[in-house]
């Protein structure tokens, strides 16, 4: 089997080295001159960890091109994974999934082939794939293709195990279709594939469900998945400022709950609430395609207002300690959305450096991998860069930490802390669990620290530790 995957981005990057990896020879498509440059090179231009030594293990069956007519034709199997990035009123934007689809449809051969829709896109969409094709395909009407809605499930971070070894593989379209993806995904079903060294199979899995559906039901349940997803997380913060009303302890309050089998350990951690390209974007997609059939989504619309309140509360837990922030100097501890990736998207990193600016503070910023990006997409940001954790907090007022790497989880939180000046940590991720063997003001999001035997070296009559 031939396939095409039309996108290099973070889902078309990984379903092509996944796929290639299996035996099958794939051609990555993109119209971006200077990535596909970069991958004939074997540079990949996002950080995901481990996709680099699987493209390595993959790169004899894959191919890279900017042209539909080098790699359409000959396709069997046609992925379509571009972006569909969010409008001003909610709404996903459509315009590259349009383009690609008349590309493609203009370079079809004739032969029975299956263009599968990866990208997260509106309920309904298939059906509006299939007429594109229909109104430009030269040999519509004596051929056979076919629309497939194949949602992804991936974490950024751990993009390689959820390619691997999913939890299932949902398929919506015709039975002749969803059978022709079985057989495509039959070495992932029945897991024949050699497990790559530096992604082993995890203890205990057998085999991922397979749901096959309809197209509309296949795209609902991408965006109702990942739309419960955001509702857990809003309502861990939303827990979480009662937790700090009353005295209680949201990781205590969350291991609790989440120890129920019908709930759930995961998705249930307090903080500076969700980022990135799906939860947001798909969140405000559910909540429009209701509007367009007058029918309102106040659930959803409440887990909307929390996140955006997250992001505010941070602020407000700085300003409460340090009264004016104009002329002060904030590191800023993470740039990326989430730990192990360099994706910018919706980050609350981002969210904190404009609001210091325009509150008249000096953000210095640090993070592990996303620096390159941010100097490419946050050029509208002003931040001065620094080369590591310990640089950024030298000298600074306050410090928040804004994504949870292992890097900041592991710092030596005394030594850095003597280095600066005014010692307020506003750690909007919860990963300082004990309390600071140094004088410093904790702040943390749904919880208080024990109080710590020391006393603030910036004058505070008494240490104030947690909310």
């Amino acid at each position: 089997m031939n396939i095409t995957i039309v996108g290099t981005g973070y889902v078309g990057l990984g379903t092509a080295i996944m796929l290639a990896y299996l035996g099958y020879q794939v051609t990555g498509l993109d119209s971006d001159e200077g990535k596909i440059s970069s991958l004939k090179a074997g540079a990949l231009p996002i950080y995901e960890p481990g996709l680099d030594d699987l493209l390595q293990a993959a790169s004899p069956n894959l191919r890279w091109t900017t042209q539909y007519s080098d790699a359409i034709p000959d396709a069997d199997f046609i992925f379509v994974c571009v972006g569909t990035p969010p409008l001003p009123d909610g709404h996903p934007n459509l315009q590259y999934l349009e383009g690609a689809v008349r590309s493609i449809a203009q370079h079809l051969d004739g032969k029975p082939q299956i263009i599968v829709n990866k990208s997260t896109v509106p309920i309904g969409t298939g059906d509006w794939v299939l007429r594109i094709l229909e109104e430009h395909a030269a040999l519509y009407a004596t051929s056979h293709y076919e629309v497939v809605s194949n949602p992804e499930f991936l974490r950024e971070g751990t993009a390689l195990g959820d390619s691997l070894y999913p939890d299932r593989i949902v398929l919506g379209g015709s039975s002749w279709a969803t059978g022709q993806m079985r057989t495509l995904y039959a070495p992932l079903i029945e897991q024949s594939f050699e497990a790559p060294a530096h992604v082993p199979r995890p203890r205990g899995y057998e085999r991922p469900a397979v749901v096959e559906t309809t197209l509309t039901s296949a795209e609902m349940i991408k965006y109702s998945a990942n739309a419960f997803l955001a509702l857990k997380i809003s309502y861990a913060n939303e827990i979480a400022g009662l937790c700090e009303c009353v005295g209680a302890d949201i990781h205590e309050v969350a291991a609790g709950i989440g120890l129920d089998h019908r709930i759930g350990t995961r998705f249930l951690a307090a903080g500076a609430g969700w980022g990135g390209s799906c939860f947001g974007k798909d969140t405000s997609a559910l909540i429009t395609t209701g509007q367009d059939y007058g029918y309102s989504m106040p659930i959803l619309r409440a887990a909307m207002t929390v996140n955006e309140r997250q992001r505010s509360l941070v602020i407000e837990k700085l300003q409460k300690h340090v009264r004016l922030l104009k002329g002060k100097r904030v590191a800023v501890l993470g740039m990326a959305f989430k730990p192990d990736t360099d994706d910018l998207r919706d980050a609350p990193a981002h969210d904190f450096i404009l609001r210091l600016g325009r509150l008249g503070a000096t953000a210095v910023a640090y993070d592990p991998v996303a620096m390159p990006r941010a100097r490419r997409e946050w050029t509208h940001l002003h931040y001065v860069e620094a080369v590591s954790a310990s640089a950024a907090l030298a000298g600074a007022d306050a410090v928040i930490v804004a994504t949870e790497w292992s890097e900041f989880r592991s710092l030596n939180w005394e030594e850095v802390l003597a280095t600066m000046r005014g010692r307020v940590v506003i750690d909007a991720r919860n990963i300082i669990r004990e309390p600071l063997a140094a004088p410093a003001v904790l702040e943390q999001i749904g919880r208080e620290q024990p109080q710590s035997a020391f006393l603030p070296a910036s004058g505070l009559a008494a240490v104030k530790v947690g909310a």
